[in-house]
């Protein structure tokens, strides 16, 4: 952490107070990481309800001004994390999601560049991939730099792999180091060939009284991940605690300019080594997070064959969904 992210003021935005924007305001209070926190929604009984709800137990946390309004309330922002948009229903994939969000996403940017043009600006929307594409087709003529607009992409992905991992082996999950990449949807993949627990090679780790993890195993866990929302979408009708740790857990690299590495999405020109990218597109790889947004994406990540080939057909997927919604 820098001397300067220190001792400023740190102030962030919540656009779109459904259930992952009330979420996501509430770990960033109660984890300290903004000084001023603005919830903004158009539904304004809906803003001022929740911002009096967390400003009622402001005594509890460390101290922040609590404000709510409409995009207005953004201005001067540091970050800005952007969730609104039609929430995902069983059975619907994130993709279907495309147009309508879109057409929200034209409303918004030129606005958010004109009042915050220096903000990191975090998109939370699904499709995700698709929407970040989207915010950058409108913000980059605006002279936006596409290093402060990412994504959440895939780094919640990645720590349900990791926990899921984890109880398997029976290890803390702080210890399991693995990443699942590409888009954040069906097409996302695991990078089994770079996991590791501890600085042990995964295909070598051996649980105590278990066995080792078997090919069928692997194809379990991964399953588990992909389906992790639907599952949770359909026992309490959205997914919204797990996303919110994660919006606070990025919100922190970039208010606290951790030069963290983090599996999420950004906006990319250049594909990993051996793998097909016919144009610029959004998706996750690890990447360095700081007050700037991405410094620098890792692209030497260690990837097999197979996964460079499943890295290619998720940037596909992105692209050709994100040919369908182009604003221009």
């Amino acid at each position: 952490m820098t001397s300067e992210s220190s001792s400023r003021l740190n102030r962030v935005a919540v656009i779109g107070m459904g259930r992952v924007g009330v979420a996501s305001a509430y770990a960033m209070l109660i984890q300290g990481l903004a000084d001023r926190l603005a919830l903004i929604d158009i539904d304004a009984p809906k803003r001022h309800a929740e911002a009096l709800d967390l400003m009622h137990g402001l005594t509890f946390v460390p101290n922040c001004e609590v404000c709510e309004g409409d995009l207005d309330a953004a201005a001067g922002s540091d970050v800005i994390v952007i969730t609104a948009g039609a929430k995902q229903k069983k059975g619907q994939s994130r993709l279907d999601l495309a147009e309508t969000n879109a057409a929200i996403l034209r409303e918004m940017m030129p606005r958010l560049v004109a009042i915050a043009p220096h903000a990191v600006i975090v998109m939370v929307t699904n499709p995700v991939d698709v929407m970040t594409l989207v915010a950058h087709d409108l913000a980059a003529p605006l002279g936006f730099p596409p290093s402060r607009l990412l994504t959440t992409g895939t780094l919640l992905d990645s720590s349900r792999f990791r926990a899921l991992l984890a109880r398997r082996l029976d290890v803390a999950v702080s210890s399991v180091h693995a990443s699942i990449v590409g888009e954040h949807g069906d097409s996302s993949l695991p990078l089994w060939s770079s996991a590791t627990v501890g600085h042990t090679p995964l295909h070598f780790f051996e649980p105590r009284g278990k066995r080792a993890l078997t090919v069928r195993d692997r194809v379990a866990i991964f399953e588990s991940v992909r389906g992790a929302a639907q599952e949770i979408i359909a026992g309490k009708g959205a997914t919204d605690s797990a996303i919110g740790l994660t919006v606070a857990r990025l919100c922190r690299a970039i208010l606290r300019d951790e030069r963290a590495v983090l599996t999420v999405g950004s906006v990319q020109e250049q594909a990993p080594p051996g793998v097909v990218m016919e144009g610029p597109a959004c998706f996750s790889l690890p990447s360095v997070v700081g007050r700037g947004g991405v410094a620098r994406v890792v692209r030497e990540v260690p990837m097999n064959d197979a996964e460079r080939a499943g890295l290619s057909e998720s940037i596909r997927i992105i692209r050709e969904a994100h040919a369908r919604v182009r604003p221009f």
